[in-house]
């Protein structure tokens, strides 16, 4: 049971450690409200202009906040000639990553409550 334990310790800080930029990313208020907005449009992705239009925000400070969660690997880009279309991939991103981690999390802090001990 003790090395089960550990074990699960040891997926948990490994998945933080890979999460981090990810949550660094997601934990933004700006960068949540463009988030949302992505999950409104369509597959096919967004532009900056139009995120621009729906965030209220300007060009420059949405193209800097799509670069964090771009870079967090949080949202993908597709490019079509000279023009950028953001999107959120369940299959291409972090979010599967975060999500097992969390289920990780979830399940650890399930064990303690039951008998009281750690993980």
């Amino acid at each position: 049971m003790e090395r089960e334990c550990k074990e699960q310790l040891e997926k948990i800080t490994q998945g933080f450690q890979e999460c981090r930029k990810a949550f660094t990313a997601i934990g933004d208020e700006t960068r949540q409200l463009i988030l949302i907005v992505l999950m409104q449009s369509d597959l096919n992705g967004i532009r900056v202009g139009e995120i621009a239009e729906k965030t209220h925000l300007t060009r420059p400070s949405v193209s800097h906040h799509l670069q964090i969660l771009k870079d967090a690997g949080i949202i993908n880009v597709r490019k079509e000639g000279t023009k950028n279309f953001y999107y959120i991939s369940a299959d291409e991103t972090q979010w599967k990553a975060i999500a097992d981690l969390m289920k990780l999390v979830y399940e650890g802090v399930v064990h303690i409550g039951k008998d009281g001990s750690g993980i």
